[in-house]
């Protein structure tokens, strides 16, 4: 399997041998779809996050719950992206959010990567057309149970837990879409915004490895990854898989799912 993060250069050498896919969304409402519209890179396919990439909602499941494999599998190959294929995601915020269509693909056994960079890695003239691909076959596999953790294994205390949101949410300063501020007990603070440079590319891998083990994480840790909804916390997966220190398990109710049950407590500061 090809490494978790690619550069453009590789991309480019195997142009005809990739599927890129634009996962474009913003949690202050603005559309995907219109800034996929409105200039993508050349090829690019745009992948819902909500229609492909999640179920509906709800505070039993929290906000982005993991769709069906079958669900999964119709947008795939409804966008033309086969079970051989190769997939290339970006976005213009670092890769937070197109961690989740990488980290569902890598789980599942395809091939596929986060662009070093995003969106803004290219120097080019945008397109704004549409690729025209061929539906195919992308057959639905389960998500492997060794892969996910639910609400109890992150409130159990044996993993390190790792919350991927800004620190002012970790904290409790803010919570802007989530029933209750703070964090689950015994969770550690690993921003992802914070695992790329200003230029939204990757850390090296030692300063990745520093700031897993500034938390606690090394090789042999049992980690598990959430976020507000389960989205952006795959983008510490990614970066844990990048940093060689395996594979983790991402908690796909996260904080939107936890802080919906007033019955678990919720900590709160650094």
């Amino acid at each position: 399997m090809i490494d978790p993060v690619v550069d453009l250069g590789w991309v480019q050498q195997r142009a005809d041998a990739v599927v890129l896919a634009d996962v474009r969304w913003y949690l202050d409402g603005r559309s995907g779809r219109a800034a996929y519209e409105g200039g993508h890179l050349p090829g690019a396919v745009f992948v819902d996050l909500d229609r492909w990439l999640a179920a509906p909602g709800s505070p039993a499941e929290g906000r982005h719950p993991l769709p069906s494999p079958e669900v999964f599998a119709a947008g795939m190959a409804e966008l033309g992206i086969g079970d051989e294929d190769t997939v290339i995601a970006y976005d213009d915020a670092g890769g937070v959010v197109a961690a989740r269509l990488v980290w569902m693909l890598r789980c599942t056994g395809h091939d596929a990567a986060l662009l070093d960079g995003g969106l803004a890695a290219y120097a080019g003239e945008l397109e704004t057309a549409e690729p025209s691909r061929t539906r195919t076959d992308f057959a639905a596999r389960s998500w492997p149970a060794a892969r996910l953790a639910d609400i109890d294994d992150a409130a159990g205390g044996g993993s390190v837990v790792l919350d991927a949101r800004d620190a002012a949410r970790f904290r409790g300063d803010v919570e802007p879409v989530d029933p209750r501020p703070g964090h689950i007990p015994g969770a550690r603070s690993l921003p992802c915004r914070d695992n790329v440079d200003a230029d939204g590319r990757f850390l090296s891998v030692p300063e990745l490895r520093e700031r897993f083990a500034g938390v606690g994480v090394t090789a042999a840790a049992d980690v598990i990854s959430y976020c507000g909804s389960g989205v952006t916390a795959c983008h510490n997966l990614i970066a844990l898989e990048h940093a060689g220190l395996g594979l983790g398990r991402l908690y796909p109710g996260s904080w939107s799912q936890y802080s919906s049950d007033p019955a678990r407590p919720a900590a709160t500061g650094d």
